[in-house]
């Protein structure tokens, strides 16, 4: 019997089978460990309750941008949001400013970026960029939902990150509203009929925007026609994105006193509709109402 164990020993079938059996176990602990972790975090993040409001600028604009809009918005109410701050490299560098308070269910946080031009090119890179920061802090805050916000093109980086990136998180994250403030759908094109090359993308990628997201659009109406910047036609424009796409699509022009372009975060009848409409009601402590806001539709088979 002896013989044959050491027969068996030398066989050189029997190393390479233990040499197999011993890498199986190597690769068998870590992976077990990686489930494990994996495991947990995912039933961490069901659990959690953190439901942020992530918010980005339009161009040239810094992660300063929204400062009035927050102030405002933290007037008069119960439990204060917190605000953190995100201003991502051309490099994918996050830089941090601010803190989410441990009591803050619905913060505010705010990504803005180094290269932070105008122009479709751009659009697409400051997604990317965006997608890096979202991805940072969805592993480090565990959040099962958010909401969004985008002034002028910040809109339109939210849109090419919902059409190319958030399903990559959409089975475990969940995007709950989208409001977009000035957003030139359509840049500076006044007729519909002159798509522009954005415009065309959006609208040949919209399948892939969540079926279940609601979706406001405001425009400013410091004119007939435009907000002084942006044309109403190309905020418009929005219509043949959303519409009948997601679960349901309303736009809204803001008019009376700062429905210009650069004055509409700080709008007060823009701070009562994001109260009402954006954020969670049980953080409401005032009568709501849209003032001089005008409803244009809320539905998904409504044309505009």
């Amino acid at each position: 019997m002896k013989k044959k164990m050491i027969n068996l020993v030398q066989n050189p079938n029997f190393k390479w089978l233990a040499i197999v059996l011993v890498l199986l176990v190597a690769l068998a602990i870590p992976g077990y460990s990686w489930m494990k972790a994996d495991n947990h975090a995912r039933a961490e993040r069901r659990k959690s309750l953190l439901s942020p409001v992530i918010m980005i600028p339009g161009s040239s604009a810094t992660t300063e941008r929204f400062n009035q809009l927050v102030k405002q918005l933290n007037q008069n109410t119960p439990t204060k949001h917190s605000v953190l701050k995100i201003k991502v490299s051309t490099n994918g560098t996050l830089s941090y400013s601010g803190k989410i308070n441990k009591t803050d269910n619905e913060p505010f946080i705010i990504v803005g970026f180094e290269n932070n031009h105008d122009g479709y090119s751009n659009i697409k890179k400051q997604a990317s960029w965006f997608d890096q920061a979202f991805y940072a802090l969805s592993e480090s805050y565990k959040f099962n939902n958010f909401k969004a916000f985008g002034h002028s093109n910040g809109g339109l980086i939210w849109t090419y990150w919902l059409e190319h990136y958030y399903s990559h998180y959409s089975d475990e994250i969940k995007i709950k509203r989208l409001m977009t403030l000035g957003t030139p759908y359509n840049f500076g094109e006044k007729n519909i009929n002159h798509k522009t090359q954005m415009l065309e993308d959006f609208i040949k990628n919209k399948g892939k925007l969540p079926k279940n997201l609601i979706v406001y659009s405001l425009s400013g109406g410091k004119n007939y026609e435009s907000d002084g910047i942006v044309p109403e036609a190309s905020v418009a424009a929005g219509k043949y994105i959303f519409q009948n796409q997601v679960k349901s699509y309303t736009a809204m022009t803001v008019t009376g006193v700062e429905a210009d372009h650069s004055d509409l975060p700080q709008n007060k009848q823009v701070i009562k509709v994001i109260k009402q409409y954006l954020l969670e009601p049980r953080r409401l402590s005032e009568p709501q109402n849209t003032g001089q806001a005008k409803e244009k539709g809320n539905n998904r088979g409504r044309q505009k």
